[in-house]
C-alpha cells in the first residue's frame, strides 16, 4: 500500500485569530467566539509551522510532514522570516543598527538580523484597525530573523524605543504572502516545495 502524501497550505492569518485549530482552554467559560484556524481551513490533520500572535497577521505555512516542520523551525537551520513591523515614532538609523546587532530579550541577546525601513505597503485594511494617534507618527520597518522567540519583533522594537502597532509575517523563506487575501489558503506549488525542501 502506497503511503499517503504529505499536504502543504500557505494561509494568510488574519489578526485576532488563534494559530491553533481549537481554542484548546479547558475553560468552560472562554470565549467561543475566539476564531482559529478551522474557522479557515477544512484539511484535517495539518499543523502550523511555527507559530504567529494572536495580534500579529501574515504567512504561516501548514503540513503533516513532521521531518519538514522539524528542519524549518530549528533555530539550527536558521530559516529567514520576514516581517513588516509599523512602529510608533519616525525610527532614526542608530535604532535599525541596534536591532541588526541584536537586542537584549529577558536576558538573551538577539540574533543578528537584517533590518531597513520602508515605505508604507499597500496592504489590506485591518479589522479592528490599530489605534490611531494623529500627534504620533509611525514609521515601517522589514526585519529578517532567523530565529522565533515569543514576540520576538514586538520585543525588539520596543527594546529600541519604537513599539510596533500592527505587525505582519510576509515572507518564511523563499514563500511569500503576495497574492492571498487574509483569511484564504492555497496549496504550495511543485516548485515552492522542492524551494523548501532545499
Amino acid at each position: 500500500m502506497s503511503r499517503r502524501a504529505f499536504r502543504y497550505l500557505l494561509f494568510h492569518k488574519p489578526v485576532h485569530v488563534l494559530c491553533q485549530f481549537t481554542t484548546g482552554t479547558g475553560d468552560p467559560n472562554a470565549n467561543p467566539e475566539r476564531r482559529t484556524l478551522a474557522d479557515f481551513i477544512p484539511v484535517p490533520g495539518v499543523y502550523a509551522v511555527g507559530r504567529l500572535d494572536f495580534d500579529s497577521e501574515g504567512l504561516l505555512l501548514l503540513t503533516d510532514d513532521g521531518p519538514l516542520q522539524h528542519r524549518l523551525t530549528d533555530p539550527r537551520f536558521e530559516h529567514p522570516r520576514t516581517y513588516w513591523a509599523q512602529v510608533e515614532g519616525m525610527v532614526a538609523a542608530k535604532a535599525i543598527r541596534a536591532i541588526e546587532a541584536g537586542v537584549i530579550i529577558q536576558g538573551v541577546r538577539t540574533r543578528q538580523c537584517t533590518a531597513r525601513i520602508i515605505e508604507e505597503p499597500k496592504l489590506p485594511p485591518r479589522d479592528p484597525p490599530i489605534r490611531y494617534r494623529k500627534s504620533i507618527p509611525t514609521s515601517w520597518l522589514e526585519i529578517t530573523l532567523t530565529e522565533g522567540r515569543n514576540r520576538q519583533v514586538r520585543r525588539m522594537t520596543a527594546a529600541v524605543g519604537f513599539p510596533t502597532l500592527r505587525l505582519i509575517r510576509v515572507a518564511i523563506g523563499p514563500l511569500r504572502l503576495d497574492g492571498l487575501a487574509p483569511g484564504a489558503f492555497r496549496y504550495l506549488t511543485p516548485g515552492e516545495l522542492e524551494q523548501i525542501r532545499r
